[in-house]
């Protein structure tokens, strides 16, 4: 066979050019409705490679995005990778330390910066180090007003570029072409790079009809952020088969979202939980014809039952469980449902959903106990789940020692707890930091949250562990309820008695105003620890 390197121009970026030139991409602007199609796409991204070779920018250079999803971004997304450099999408919701820590650790060398987040820069640029310069972009060539210096404007780069640019033809598959940093719970964030070849390949897995099936038919509409491990890969995938793409652009929420779903037929779209109990709540409110959207994918943490059902009977479509993680890029496991499993009780067939699913060819995967060895495929044994494989992280970067705790003997420790049935679908119980050893047995705080949000009066549910001095470690609730409805601990107790274990019941219920969230939409339990974990 020919040795034909995977990369992104070869295998994505000209294969849309050269057989999809016509289909649509969308991007909401900040003056309205931008349209275009992948030829003037590919022109656009060719003129960007020219300006970033006017702009010095070598190979291995890191360049960092502080952007929405919208069309500018996704020209980033090749330009930068064909070019030779490397993509660094920074998270924006990071705290300002955070932000800092990555854009130095990195040793970004440019930053693009959307119009309406040069604040977050302004303040902090004096303590980034390796940054050369940053480009603001918007709809116009004039710059606005901006104390970050050298600044240059992203459409007259663009418009200046040359839109016969030859991207180099001798990369090698294996050169970095993108990075993002993880969600630190514990210490700084670590840095996960990924390479042409982990792209390419992780794209066609995306492609595959029992995993997302992400194909020319297809209108996707990514709300997860493109900061959020390459919005799970979606416009590498959508591009690479020419699937029309919607971005939502700057702060979307559910009726920016649930219009933009209906305006322009979207029918794939994937976020985390908190967005479909957004969305859903918008869709009790008004009225959307979505009648062409057939796929939801959740991912990030386990949806509620309560969230499935709620769409099952206003859209009558499943929401559908994915797997992964920043150092997955991101996809490893998807809840298809085997053709013989189709015929399922009602309640057996929602079980099955709300598992996160089956792995996904290529990958490998272990589920395994303290001792190392691997648990009975029941579903019930809890252990470990390991991974590896062709697009799964084999370090950090420049973290050699959190590196070797991470990845071992070849396996990367994902931190989540499994259990994994006789069919092979794998259900994350939680993760090791947050499960509860109560009287040495276990609490699964995502399961305990899930049937506390089936709840009608309940919106969130978060669940921690605190003290107790006789079981080790007791389940606290902290519930935060739907507007206008009421409820009290004993309603909230009474409520599980059927539906868990007795000595599951929380010891405490406490409502609160709000649950706080990590930068990519998860409860943030470390904060929720802090605050009540010592609760009496």
């Amino acid at each position: 066979m020919m040795n034909y390197p995977l990369l992104i121009k070869n295998c994505i970026l000209e294969r849309a050019k050269n057989i999809y030139p016509k289909k649509e991409i969308v991007s909401r602007d900040y003056n309205g409705m931008f349209r275009y199609n992948y030829a003037q796409f590919y022109e656009r991204v060719c003129r960007l490679g020219s300006a970033l070779q006017k702009l010095g920018v070598q190979r291995g250079d890191r360049i960092g995005t502080l952007a929405w999803n919208n069309h500018r971004h996704l020209e980033l997304y090749f330009a930068v990778p064909c070019s030779g450099a490397v993509l660094h999408a920074l998270n924006l919701r990071l705290f300002t330390e955070q932000l800092i820590y990555v854009i130095n650790h990195a040793a970004d060398s440019y930053i693009f910066v959307d119009m309406d987040l040069v604040p977050l820069l302004e303040n902090i640029q004096d303590k980034l180090s390796s940054v050369k310069g940053y480009v603001i972009m918007s709809p116009e060539t004039e710059l606005p007003q901006t104390r970050l210096q050298p600044v240059y404007s992203y459409e007259q780069l663009v418009n200046e570029g040359d839109p016969g640019f030859q991207f180099p033809a001798d990369l090698d598959e294996n050169m970095p072409a993108s990075m993002c940093y993880t969600t630190a719970t514990t210490g700084n964030p670590k840095g996960v790079v990924y390479t042409h070849r982990s792209i390419v390949l992780h794209s066609f897995s995306e492609c595959m009809v029992d995993s997302l099936a992400v194909s020319e038919a297809e209108v996707v509409l990514p709300v997860v952020p493109m900061f959020h491990v390459n919005a799970w890969g979606l416009p590498f995938s959508c591009t690479m088969v020419g699937a029309k793409q919607v971005f939502p652009g700057a702060r979307p929420d559910a009726k920016v979202l649930c219009q933009l779903f209906q305006d322009e037929k979207v029918t794939a779209t994937g976020g985390v939980p908190t967005i479909w109990m957004a969305v859903l709540a918008e869709l009790e409110r008004e009225q959307y014809d979505l009648s062409s959207l057939k796929t939801i994918v959740n991912g990030g943490s386990a949806l509620p039952r309560a969230i499935l059902e709620g769409y099952r009977r206003k859209l009558g479509i499943d929401i559908i469980h994915a797997y992964g993680m920043t150092e997955t890029s991101p996809l490893v496991l998807y809840n298809y449902t085997k053709s013989y499993l189709r015929d399922l009780s009602a309640e057996e067939y929602t079980q099955l959903k709300l598992k996160q699913g089956l792995l996904v060819p290529g990958l490998e995967m272990r589920v395994v106990n303290e001792k190392g060895e691997d648990v009975p495929r029941d579903g019930r044994t809890m252990g470990e789940l390991l991974l590896r494989g062709p697009w799964i992280a084999g370090y950090y970067y420049n973290e050699p020692e959190r590196s070797r705790e991470t990845i071992v003997d070849g396996w990367l420790h994902t931190n989540d707890i499994a259990t994994v049935d006789e069919e092979g679908y794998v259900q994350i119980v939680d993760r090791t930091k947050d499960l509860i050893k109560s009287g040495g047995e276990w609490i699964s705080s995502v399961d305990l949250e899930n049937a506390i949000m089936s709840h009608p009066a309940v919106a969130e549910a978060a669940v921690i562990a605190m003290p107790h001095p006789r079981w080790d470690e007791r389940p606290l609730a902290c519930v935060v309820l739907k507007p206008g409805t009421s409820a009290s601990e004993e309603d909230i107790i009474k409520y599980l008695s059927d539906k868990v274990a007795k000595w599951w019941l929380p010891d405490k219920v406490l409502f609160i105003d709000e649950i706080p969230k990590t930068s990519v939409g998860k409860f943030d339990k470390k904060v929720l620890r802090s605050r009540y974990a010592t609760s009496s």
